[in-house]
């Protein structure tokens, strides 16, 4: 699933086709798409995984879900679910859910819960993890609500540079932790765009996909915790769990408690 870095970099890319007129709109949408020809773009914007073309009075809301893509001025085999001709060169989108967002855009989205945009506001994002504090941080992370745009990537990189165990609670967070994982959710977000741009993403993941741990060297656990049931990398042993471990599960042993080294080679993934 594209996560709010790529929908930024689609932005970026598409932004040849802010204030030219859609001359033709075709795809396999549901959407009576038609409504878009003759109409100018106002503007292009993201807002978290979501990627925004606005209108005079409407935008067309897109969501790359998990096998969302785009191409610009060239076309995949496979047909568009929508598909944008403009005066110099046409959009093509793929494998995404489309909408109408009637009216302005600052309506419906609430600019302060992006942790990419200038109005991103980390205070906000506090006042709504106190409000629910026995919501797992790996849970809370992917709460695009709360973090939009932040997906299973940053979170998983988040948590091993704040050394946060993913099941850990919210409330058990001590405040100073909680203040370290909201600036990182940024932070990352940031960072994962340059590297993004760069072609180096893949280079520059510390437990995402991995094996080992690269600050202890024991094996890197994988499970799928909470609510989301989203893949976890993480480390048990740098990685220190706050509050108490879900019903029917055995706390990993923490920062303080290093535990027995296993081969990296004979430990199968957990």
């Amino acid at each position: 699933m594209p996560e709010g870095p790529s929908i930024v970099i689609l932005r970026e890319a598409a932004a040849k086709f802010r204030g030219k007129t859609v001359r033709l709109a075709t795809g396999n949408s549901s959407l009576d798409l038609t409504r878009m020809e003759g109409r100018r773009v106002v503007a292009l914007r993201s807002w978290g995984k979501h990627f925004l073309i606005e209108f005079r009075g409407f935008s067309l809301r897109v969501h790359m879900l998990m096998f969302g893509s785009y191409r610009i001025d060239e076309r995949k085999p496979s047909p568009p679910r929508v598909s944008l001709q403009f005066d110099n060169g046409e959009l093509n989108l793929y494998a995404s859910s489309v909408k109408y967002i009637e009216g302005a855009l600052e309506d419906t989205y609430d600019w302060r819960g992006d942790v990419m945009d200038p109005a991103w506001d980390p205070g906000l994002a506090r006042r709504k993890l106190k409000q629910q504090p026995e919501t797992l941080i790996c849970d809370a992370l992917l709460d695009q609500d709360i973090f939009a745009g932040v997906g299973n990537i940053i979170k998983n990189e988040v948590l091993f540079r704040t050394r946060v165990h993913p099941e850990s609670t919210v409330g058990a967070l001590p405040p100073r932790k909680l203040g370290e994982i909201i600036k990182q959710a940024r932070q990352y977000s940031f960072d994962f765009l340059d590297w993004k741009r760069q072609f180096v993403l893949r280079q520059h993941w510390l437990v995402h996909t991995k094996r080992t741990c690269p600050h202890c060297g024991g094996p890197i656990s994988k499970t799928y915790p909470g609510t989301t049931r989203r893949r976890a990398f993480f480390c048990p042993v740098c990685q220190v769990r706050y509050g108490a471990a879900p019903a029917g599960r055995k706390a990993a042993p923490n920062a303080r408690k290093v535990a027995p080294r296993r081969s990296a080679r004979s430990s199968p993934m957990a």
